[in-house]
């Protein structure tokens, strides 16, 4: 080609030479499209760089999320409030799907359905699942162990019971309450009492009522607290506790009343006043000297006895018959003059705590005068 032919074509396409790159991939595009669209697209014509799926040029990247609006930290924390993990001990909300025989299906989020035994549906004795449970209840349960094989869980409503059962019960003594429970067993040690669904204990020495101890089952006591100890499963109760701190709302230091010996101890008689039983210490028998309660006493004998002592901590009531006494030695010799003169050395013995405390001594001294 000539020089004057390159001119000619030049001139009749000056716009070639202005055009923009965007402008001439454009065109070039929109040629191969004109010139291929009535032929059948052959393999030469697929380009031969197009990525692979699997190649990591075609994977997202940082920059990628980024400029879709949400870095990859918040990528993680959304994907983190679909990662359930769920550990023993945890405390989960569940909806119940399916009452089985054997346990209830409990849907939590899992993978799996957990499953609860039965005997893990309450604290307390239920005749079957649907006495605690109803399809399609949402309520917490207590996740007791690892996946299994098979990924699921065992969940459990007792375990939550059993621990809000020893937090009440260990307000309720913070708080001295008296309770009221019913005795569902006896045994050769005491008698057997449930307290908010857990089994306490009431010794045999801390029950004060004149029936036999078998025929207490059925029967509801008012009962305090002794010993609450979850580590060692120790619950406790009193229900002499119970009975003499109510006695002793109505009974004060210096009172006569009037009681039956209900038992001889070589250290004392037990002496039951209305209800309570109180301690008779042989040292407070009379002012002389006694080898022993039996001397003095026999079991059922009536007597006026004066109150020396309140231990409501304890649930004691010390009783004496010296401080009674017109003459030391009255009790041995004439045990009918010390109850027949009884309130007047009663109220003697009131003005000698009354002079005692006004002149900051000790009023128990007053016992051993």
């Amino acid at each position: 080609m000539s020089e004057n032919t390159a001119s000619k074509v030049q001139e009749k396409n000056p716009e070639k030479e202005t055009s923009s790159p965007e402008e001439t991939i454009s065109n070039s595009l929109n040629t191969e499209f004109e010139d291929n669209s009535t032929n059948e697209l052959k393999e030469d014509d697929i380009p031969k760089n197009i990525p692979a799926a699997d190649n990591s040029s075609s994977r997202i990247n940082k920059n990628d999320l980024e400029s879709a609006g949400f870095t990859l930290d918040e990528f993680a924390s959304l994907l983190s409030k679909y990662d359930y993990n769920f550990k023993p001990g945890d405390i989960v909300n569940g909806t119940v799907f399916a009452l089985e025989s054997k346990g209830a299906m409990i849907d939590i989020g899992a993978k799996t359905a957990a499953f609860m035994p039965m005997q893990e549906v309450s604290i307390n004795r239920v005749e079957g699942l649907s006495d605690v449970l109803q399809p399609s209840e949402i309520r917490e349960f207590f996740i007791m162990t690892e996946e299994n094989e098979d990924g699921q869980l065992s969940l459990s409503i007792r375990r939550i019971e059993y621990q809000r059962a020893w937090e009440r019960v260990r307000q309720l003594q913070k708080e001295d309450a008296t309770i009221y429970s019913e005795v569902f067993a006896t045994n050769r040690g005491g008698a057997l009492v449930r307290v908010e669904g857990l089994r306490g204990f009431i010794p045999g020495s801390h029950i004060s009522t004149r029936k036999a101890k078998e025929e207490l089952v059925a029967d509801f006591l008012p009962l305090k607290f002794l010993e609450v100890d979850e580590e060692r499963n120790r619950l406790v109760l009193s229900h002499r506790r119970a009975l003499v701190e109510r006695k002793m709302n109505r009974l004060e230091v210096g009172e006569v009343v009037v009681g039956a010996v209900r038992g001889i101890k070589p250290y004392g008689a037990f002496i039951d006043i209305g209800g309570v039983s109180g301690l008779l210490h042989i040292s407070e028998i009379s002012h002389e000297h006694i080898e022993t309660p039996h001397s003095v006493l026999n079991v059922n004998d009536q007597m006026k006895v004066m109150i020396i002592d309140l231990d409501a901590e304890r649930g004691r009531i010390s009783l004496s018959t010296k401080a009674l006494e017109p003459e030391p030695g009255d009790m041995l010799t004439d045990p009918q003059k010390v109850f027949d003169k009884a309130e007047e050395m009663a109220a003697r013995y009131k003005q000698m705590l009354l002079e005692q405390a006004e002149e900051g001594e000790d009023p128990i001294a007053v016992m051993n005068i």
